[in-house]
C-alpha cells in the first residue's frame, strides 16, 4: 500500500472509533493512549478471528494447518523438541510454531489468543484459562562435580547451603517459584542470589564452580551423564512440581487435539527415569 492509502485507512478507522489514535508531529507518529487500547484489543480480535477460521476449516479436513505452541523454558528447551519432531513426522500437514518464555509470559499469550496452547510449570497471574496437569517434573540441586559440596558422602548441611551462592532464574519463572518454595521447605534464606534469564547460562555458570542451583532433571540429564554436574544429597529433595497444559477456548482444532493427545500419552513424560547422583 502507498503511504496516502495507509493514511486514509487510518483516518477512516479513527472516524469509526470516534477518537484519534495517533499523535502526529513533524518528527514522529506514535500511538496515543486510545491507540494503545485499540491495539491491545485488536491483537486479541485478530487472534480470535484466525482461530475461528481455522476451526471452521477444520470441520471438513484432517489435522492440518498452523499450530502456535508456547512453552516455559524448561519444557520448551528440553522436552518439547522431541514431541514436535514426533508431531511433524506423524502429521506432516500440521505447521507448528513455538514461542519460548517464562511461565507468566506464556500464560499471558494464551489468554490474549496469541498462541493456541501453552505448556508451563508453576503458578501464573492469568485466571481465565483452562489448566490440565499432565506430567510431573522432579527438580534437584546440582553443583559442579568439583564443588566441595559435591564431594560429601552424606546429606549436605543446611547451613552450608544457606552460605552458598545460588544461581537462580528471574521472577515470573516457574523454576524461580520452585526455588523459593524449596528454600521455604528446607528452612534456609540464602543472601547470595545471582539471576539469569534462561537455564543454559545457569548450567554453564554452575559447571564453572560459581555456585549451585535448583533445576529440573530434564534440564541436566546430559551434564549428569557426562559428569559435569552432580546432584547434591539434600534431605527432602527432589522437589516435584507439575507440568500443565493451558488453553483459552473450549473449541480446539484437530491439530491442537492431536498435539494435546501427544502430550498426554508421551512415554518420556509419563515414565520419568531416575537420574543417578
Amino acid at each position: 500500500m502507498t503511504q496516502p492509502a495507509v493514511s486514509q485507512y487510518i483516518r477512516t478507522f479513527e472516524d469509526n472509533i470516534g477518537v484519534r489514535l495517533l499523535e502526529r508531529t513533524n518528527k514522529y507518529v506514535r500511538l496515543n493512549k486510545a491507540g494503545e487500547i485499540v491495539y491491545h484489543h485488536a491483537k486479541e480480535i485478530v487472534g480470535l478471528y484466525t482461530k475461528m477460521q481455522n476451526l471452521v476449516d477444520d470441520l471438513a479436513n484432517k489435522a492440518s494447518g498452523p499450530l502456535s505452541i508456547g512453552a516455559s523454558y524448561t519444557f520448551g528447551e528440553y522436552v518439547l523438541p522431541r514431541i514436535i519432531a514426533n508431531l511433524v513426522k506423524n502429521y506432516p500437514d500440521i505447521q507448528p510454531t513455538v514461542t519460548i518464555g517464562n511461565t507468566n509470559d506464556i500464560a499471558g499469550l494464551v489468554s490474549m489468543h496469541q498462541i493456541d496452547v501453552g505448556i508451563v510449570e508453576g503458578h501464573f497471574k492469568e485466571k481465565q484459562l483452562s489448566v490440565e496437569e499432565f506430567a510431573e517434573d522432579s527438580m534437584v540441586v546440582v553443583a559442579s562435580s568439583n564443588h566441595a559440596l559435591a564431594q560429601k558422602k552424606d546429606n549436605v548441611n543446611l547451613r552450608n547451603l544457606e552460605q552458598e551462592t545460588w544461581i537462580v532464574r528471574e521472577k515470573g519463572s516457574g523454576t524461580r517459584e520452585a526455588t523459593e518454595k524449596m528454600f521455604h521447605r528446607i528452612g534456609i534464606s540464602p543472601v547470595k542470589l545471582m539471576n539469569f534469564g534462561s537455564t543454559q547460562p545457569i548450567k554453564e555458570v554452575v559447571e564453572a564452580g560459581l555456585g549451585i542451583t535448583l533445576l529440573s532433571q530434564w534440564a541436566v540429564q546430559k551434564e549428569l551423564r557426562n559428569g559435569d554436574l552432580k546432584i547434591l544429597d539434600i534431605k527432602a529433595l527432589p522437589f516435584t512440581r507439575q507440568f500443565s497444559i493451558l488453553t483459552k477456548t473450549p473449541f480446539q482444532t484437530k491439530a491442537l487435539e492431536v498435539f494435546i493427545d501427544l502430550l498426554r500419552n508421551n512415554k518420556m513424560l509419563t515414565t520419568i527415569k531416575s537420574v543417578k547422583r
